[in-house]
């Protein structure tokens, strides 16, 4: 689900700078001033202290929001191009859930990391790095010959989504000095995000049906090279110093990694199979290697002291779960609506357009309903919505009515999109300013490995006989992500503050 305004405002760099003194302030003589009384048309210059005008704000704004954009459609709009991907090289579940899981995967664990890069680097240059690397790798994964080098440029993409992410932000708090301006900008944003995830699974299947899933990647050549066009009219960014903790973003993406395998193929070669207990251990090891190194290094990626905050530790149980039901449904849908319901990807993707118009607007809805009712009051009550919406969908067959699967919908279209403002607002509420950007990566990082962690479940649990669609999997799997969705419910009622 995209980030909320709250979300990207602190995930931003504070990047300052002291605008040069105006060449045009007013004289003090009288004489002066009434030479230029006539001059009408010069416009007034601005008063000292005055917010300086945006740095190419523009140009910085469109090229930050097709970013975004193209990141955001490739999470969505890949769910409906995988039966033909499928179809394409003959490939099993297995190698569907990668195709996804290794993008969502780096985009998980290097996200921690790539708001430290950003600010060494500078904003700018940062996000050329990313849309390049982004641009190179969606064309890798349109030429792929087989599902193995499909995943390795999926690894690609994940990793340069996450550069992009936080530069995309740096560029507009870079080029937008005044507050308002700067909130309006990341507003525009944010609908992109919103956006961009309704269209996906839509221009996904129109892809799809009439030039193939390659379409899809290819797509991202013109964006990326109209985004570096535009980058080189926007000013320089500034750098500052920001360390790199390298122990501790190798052993994350080690510990997420062992973890994802050893869920995706013990559904396919057995929870006691030597590779899958394998991964289990190199997650394991990997995660207790992770720990020992944050708790000593002297500028840790990951805070530890910061996770013993509850207000901070249930924001990110409650965001991996969120996400975990949400991106987990959307793979869940995807595969039913055309391998058990035989739809076309276009037909298919259209089934998501009325889930992601509620998307929007409850977006839109859920901060002055925390204002009115308090932050933890709709926290809960959105998770147990979400709850719902997973039980609900129990039922679903072969033949249930498409209208009746669209109401079945709306519960699952309003639960996350309830509690991700509330849940964004109330833990930048609970970190110091200077912590903000740390907190919002890690919020960011949690959703993404729920989601790609329900992605690795779904697919296990899907695959029936012959690779046919299992409805005793989904279902298992349905039940499992509102166990979890009630379980941090609970936790939000009773350690999260009312207000």
């Amino acid at each position: 689900m995209p980030n909320t305004p709250r979300q990207s405002t602190n995930t931003a760099p504070t990047h300052e700078y002291t605008p040069e003194a105006s060449t045009d302030a007013p004289k003090s003589s009288a004489h002066t001033v009434r030479r230029r009384q006539p001059d009408r048309a010069r416009p007034a210059a601005p008063p000292s202290g005055a917010p300086a005008a945006p740095r190419g704000g523009g140009l910085a704004l469109l090229a930050s929001l097709l970013g975004f954009t193209v990141i955001t459609i490739d999470v969505s709009a890949v769910n409906i191009a995988l039966p033909s991907i499928r179809n394409s090289f003959s490939g099993g579940m297995a190698g569907l859930q990668w195709v996804v899981d290794a993008y969502t995967l780096m985009f998980a664990a290097l996200m921690l990391s790539a708001g430290a890069l950003s600010d060494r680097t500078g904003a700018r240059r940062a996000y050329a790095w990313g849309i390049t690397l982004f641009t190179l790798a969606s064309l890798g994964c349109a030429l792929a010959p087989g599902i193995g080098v499909l995943i390795a440029a999926r690894v690609a993409q994940g990793g340069a989504a996450a550069i992009v992410m936080p530069a995309s932000l740096a560029l507009i708090r870079q080029a937008y000095e005044d507050a308002r301006e700067r909130a309006r900008a990341i507003a525009l944003w944010t609908v992109g995000g919103s956006v961009a995830m309704a269209a996906g699974p839509v221009l996904g299947g129109l892809l799809t049906d009439s030039a193939g899933w390659r379409a899809v990647f290819l797509l991202n050549l013109p964006v990326g090279a109209v985004i570096l066009g535009l980058l080189i009219r926007v000013p320089r960014s500034p750098r500052r110093p920001a360390a790199l903790d390298g122990g501790g973003q190798l052993t994350a993406v080690l510990a997420l990694a062992g973890l994802a395998f050893a869920v995706i193929e013990g559904g396919h070669r057995g929870w006691t199979s030597g590779p899958v207990l394998a991964a289990a251990a190199l997650a394991v090891v990997s995660g207790y290697a992770f720990y020992a190194t944050e708790t000593r290094h002297r500028q840790p990626m990951v805070p530890l002291a910061m996770l013993r905050n509850r207000r901070v530790a249930v924001p990110l149980a409650v965001g991996f779960a969120v996400n975990a039901a949400f991106y987990g449904g959307i793979f869940l849908l995807g595969l039913y609506y055309q391998q058990l319901r035989g739809m076309s990807g276009t037909a298919a993707g259209l089934m998501f357009v009325p889930m992601s118009a509620v998307v929007t607007a409850t977006n839109l809805v859920s901060p002055r309903m925390a204002e009115r009712i308090g932050r933890r009051p709709v926290i809960v009550a959105g998770q147990l919505i979400f709850a719902g919406a997973m039980l609900a969908m129990l039922p679903l067959a072969a033949h249930t009515p498409v209208w009746l699967v669209l109401v079945l919908l709306l519960p699952l279209s309003i639960g996350g999109a309830l509690v991700v403002p509330a849940l964004t607002a109330l833990l930048m509420d609970a970190v110091p300013g200077e912590r903000a950007g740390t907190a919002s990566g890690l919020l960011n990082s949690f959703r993404q490995t729920g989601g790609a962690l329900a992605v690795a479940l779904f697919g296990s649990l899907l695959a029936g006989p012959g690779g046919d669609f299992s409805l005793q999997g989904m279902r298992l799997g349905l039940l499992a992500v509102a166990a979890l969705l009630l379980f941090t419910a609970a936790l939000s009622r009773v350690l999260l503050p009312r207000g």
